[in-house]
C-alpha cells in the first residue's frame, strides 16, 4: 500500500514557475469570466457554450492530450491544479469545461496511435466535447448490470440499450461507450467503443434536471441499432471494465481537486461574511462557534488538497494510485458538502438565500459525493485495497 512516505525522496510542496503561471491563468479565467455568469447559468441551467470557447482558446481544456498529437501534454499534477480553479468559479462550468478529461480518457489510455489519431486532433482544433458512456439507469456503481449490448457482425459492431447521468451527452461530438460484447463472462465481457453521436440510432432522450451543477449538461439517451465500425474498438474485447477503472483512477483527482475548488469558495465567502457580519458588538468571527467552524474548514481542505496532490503525483509516477485516487475523491467530496454546509451556517439565514453565493455552492457540492463512484463506492475501494492489496 503505497504511501507519500514509501514512495522514496522527492516530494515537494512547491509549485514551480510554469505551474504558478498555469494556476494564475485558471484562477484569472474563473474569477473575470466563469464567476459573473455562473448564478445566470445555474438559474437557466444553461450549457456554456461561450466560456467553454474561451476555455479552449486559453488552452485550459483538453490539457492531457499528448504532445505527440498537438497537445499540452500536461502532467496529472498540473491537471488538477486547473481543475481546482475552474470549480473554484463554478463547478457547473467547470465540469463543463473538463469533462472532456473523463470523455478522453479511455482514447489516451487504450487507443492505438490510430484511434488517437483519430479522435484527440479534433477536441485542439475546435471547442468539441466528448463523453464517458457508462452509467445506466439499472447499472451505476455496479458496471456489471451494464445492459447495453454490443454484437460483432464481420467488420462492424451493432450496439442497443442505453445510457444516463452522461456529462456533456448532449453537446458531445463523440461518446466512449461500454458495452457487453459476452454477458455470460461479468465484468470480462464488457468493451468499449467510440460512437460518434451523430450516428444513425443515436436518440437523445431528455437534458435532466438537477439540483446542482445546472449549468452543466447531463443527459440520458437511447442506442438502438447504432452500426460502427469494429476499429472503433479501444482495446481487446471484454477489456472495456479495465479500461474504464483505469480511466477513473486518471480522472478521479480531477474530480477531488474540483471538489476542493468548491470548498474553498466556500470558505472564502464565509471567511469574509465572519468578518463583516456583527452581533453582540462584535464580528461573528469573534465568536468561538463560528471561528472554531471556520478553522475546521481550512484545516479539512487543505487536508484534501493534499490528498489530491499525493494521488496525482503517484499517478504521474507511474504508481499504481487506485488507493490513493479513492483516498482523495472520498474525502475532498465529503469535505466540500461539510464546508459549503458549513458555510450556510456561517450565513445563518442570509445563507439559505438565492441572492447569496453558498446556497449554490451546497447544492453544487452534493454531486460530487455521487458521480464518478459514489463516497460509499470510494469507501469500499479503500477497504478492498486495504484487505486485498494487489501491490504498487
Amino acid at each position: 500500500m503505497a504511501t507519500i512516505e514509501s514512495v522514496g525522496t522527492g516530494v515537494s510542496f512547491a509549485l514551480t514557475d510554469e505551474q504558478r503561471s498555469l494556476r494564475a491563468l485558471a484562477r484569472e479565467f474563473a474569477a473575470k469570466e466563469i464567476r459573473p455568469k455562473a448564478a445566470e447559468y445555474d438559474e437557466h441551467q444553461t450549457h456554456p457554450a461561450d466560456l467553454v470557447a474561451k476555455a479552449h482558446e486559453l488552452g485550459l481544456m483538453n490539457v492531457h492530450v499528448p504532445e505527440s498529437l498537438g497537445g499540452l501534454g500536461l502532467s496529472t499534477f498540473e491537471g488538477i491544479l486547473v481543475g481546482e480553479e475552474l470549480n473554484w468559479g463554478c463547478s457547473g462550468i467547470g465540469t463543463s469545461i473538463g469533462a472532456n478529461g473523463l470523455g478522453a480518457g479511455p482514447v489516451i489510455i487504450a487507443g492505438t496511435e490510430e484511434q488517437q489519431a483519430t479522435w484527440l486532433p479534433p477536441l485542439l482544433e475546435e471547442p468539441i466535447l466528448c463523453s464517458f458512456g457508462l452509467s445506466e439507469p439499472e447499472a451505476g456503481s455496479d458496471v456489471v448490470k451494464l445492459k447495453t449490448t454490443a454484437q460483432r457482425r464481420g467488420d462492424e459492431y451493432v450496439l442497443n440499450g442505453s445510457k444516463t447521468f452522461i456529462t456533456n451527452a448532449g453537446h458531445a461530438a463523440w461518446t466512449v461507450i461500454f458495452a457487453k460484447t459476452d454477458p455470460g463472462k461479468g465484468h470480462k465481457g464488457i468493451s468499449a467503443f467510440v460512437v460518434p453521436m451523430d450516428t444513425p440510432g443515436v436518440e437523445l432522450e431528455k437534458h435532466l434536471d438537477k439540483m446542482g451543477q445546472r449549468s452543466t449538461d447531463t443527459s440520458a439517451f437511447a442506442l438502438t441499432d447504432v452500426v460502427i465500425p469494429a476499429a472503433n474498438r479501444l482495446g481487446e474485447e471484454g477489456e472495456g471494465f479495465k479500461i474504464a477503472m483505469q480511466t477513473l483512477d486518471f480522472t478521479r483527482p480531477g474530480t477531488a481537486a474540483g471538489a476542493v475548488g468548491v470548498a474553498q469558495a466556500a470558505f472564502e465567502y464565509a471567511v469574509e461574511y465572519a468578518k463583516q457580519r456583527v452581533t453582540f458588538d462584535v464580528p461573528i468571527a469573534m465568536h468561538q462557534g463560528v471561528s472554531f467552524m471556520i478553522a475546521d474548514m481550512a484545516t479539512e481542505i487543505e487536508a484534501a488538497r493534499l490528498l489530491c496532490w499525493q494521488a496525482a503525483w503517484l499517478h504521474d509516477r507511474g504508481e499504481r494510485a487506485t488507493l490513493q485516487s479513492s483516498f482523495a475523491k472520498r474525502f475532498s467530496a465529503d469535505t466540500a458538502m461539510k464546508v459549503t454546509t458549513d458555510a450556510v451556517q456561517v450565513f445563518g439565514g442570509y445563507g439559505y438565500m438565492k441572492e447569496y453565493p453558498v446556497e449554490k455552492l451546497m447544492r453544487d457540492a452534493k454531486l460530487f459525493q455521487i458521480y464518478e463512484g459514489t463516497s460509499q463506492i470510494q469507501r469500499l475501494v479503500i477497504a478492498k485495497e486495504i484487505f486485498l492489496p494487489r501491490g504498487g
